[in-house]
């Protein structure tokens, strides 16, 4: 009997030995040999569905290679992302592609790798103040928000038109180059009376100027940033058309900083009696996004072919992995450095190019809408 008990123990522990290396083996790789992790891969949350795209394109893009990943999501926390980094560090990994949750706060953990002789790609957003970023993968930030601009533009109709300008977080980098770009072309029709600001004071103040400092650029961001939270943007939009007298309502154009907050600001204008139509922009392309453009409840998104940038991204890694130079198309100034940079153009997407862009390019499929 002791002898059968000792058999069943033994083999008890070795089946939660077994168990437990699956567990600890089962996020290090999507391919590869298994022997460590070749890639490190670091994202800001979960909680957008951005992100959660990118996630799965980069688990397909290295399903038939030999080098191993692990993606880890910092969860709008730098303190986590440091930890994320610290704890890819310790596997291992030789690339690190980072999309940083707050651009400067990120600089201490890509320090930290770059000490280990790790490159370091940022990705989509770039980490500033620090010379231990190697590349960056982005789309073209400021055409992001020249497009959006530009929609408004080109779809407004007669002048003294109200805009309310909306914009992501001040602690990421690309916040300010959308809206750089949105400024850049809906300034002169701000100066010729073609709109008018309805929400921020430090925006008419500065309307008279083409071009923004970083430091000007703050203060209206301090107005009017929505930290990529739709509750923000909603609370924020409520407030605004609270305040507003009815000659900034009627006719109104709206620049949202993406389809997250987009959605939440079209919901509070679409409720507002005194707001008789609206021009709302967006940018990632997100399915409940795309339903609402097809419903006309939001006018554009800006559409970042993810799988374009994790292909550059990845691409780019494979190649240091190769101990081959990666291609670049320009450089991007972090306030340290010069970094070099692959940059992804962009598509305007409304209710006529739906199908042609996102169905027909098999990035979403058909049955993923109604009224399509």
């Amino acid at each position: 009997m002791k002898k059968a008990w000792k058999l069943f123990t033994l083999l008890l522990v070795s089946t939660l030995f077994i168990g437990m290396l699956a567990a600890c083996n089962s996020n290090t790789g999507v391919g590869g040999d298994g022997s460590g992790v070749s890639i490190g891969i670091v994202l800001p949350t979960k909680d957008e569905p951005r992100w959660v795209q990118d996630e799965q394109r980069f688990k397909d893009a290295l399903a038939n290679s030999n080098y191993t990943t692990e993606i880890l999501f910092s969860q709008g926390s730098s303190a986590r992302e440091k930890e994320n980094v610290e704890a890819l560090i310790s596997k291992g990994i030789k690339v690190l592609i980072i999309a940083p949750h707050d651009g400067a706060a990120a600089g201490s953990a890509v320090e930290a790798a770059k000490k280990e002789g790790i490159t370091v790609i940022s990705y989509d957003r770039l980490i500033t103040e620090t010379d231990a970023v190697d590349y960056y993968v982005t789309f073209d930030s400021i055409a992001v928000g020249a497009a959006q601009g530009q929609y408004l533009i080109d779809n407004a109709q007669g002048t003294n038109v109200p805009l309310y300008l909306y914009a992501g977080a001040s602690s990421d980098n690309n916040a300010f180059l959308f809206f750089e770009g949105a400024w850049s072309v809906l300034q002169p029709k701000i100066a010729d009376g073609t709109f008018v600001i309805a929400n921020s004071s430090e925006a008419v103040a500065m309307q008279g100027k083409a071009v923004l400092t970083r430091d000007e650029m703050g203060k209206i961001l301090g107005q009017v940033t929505t930290s990529w939270d739709p509750n923000e943007a909603k609370n924020k939009a409520q407030t605004h058309l609270t305040a507003a007298s009815s000659a900034l309502k009627g006719d109104v154009a709206i620049l949202a900083p993406n389809d997250g907050t987009a959605r939440s600001i079209a919901d509070v204008f679409a409720t507002d009696g005194e707001v008789t139509s609206f021009l709302v922009t967006g940018q990632d392309a997100e399915k409940a996004s795309i339903q609402y453009v097809i419903d006309g409840k939001q006018s554009m998104t800006v559409f970042k072919d993810v799988r374009t940038l994790v292909k550059d991204a990845m691409g780019m890694a494979v190649d240091i992995l190769d101990d081959k130079t990666p291609g670049t198309t320009g450089s991007y100034n972090n306030g340290k450095i010069d970094v070099k940079a692959k940059q992804t153009d962009v598509i305007v997407v409304e209710q006529g190019n739906v199908k042609t862009e996102l169905i027909d390019s098999d990035y979403y499929q058909a049955n993923d809408f109604t009224g399509l």
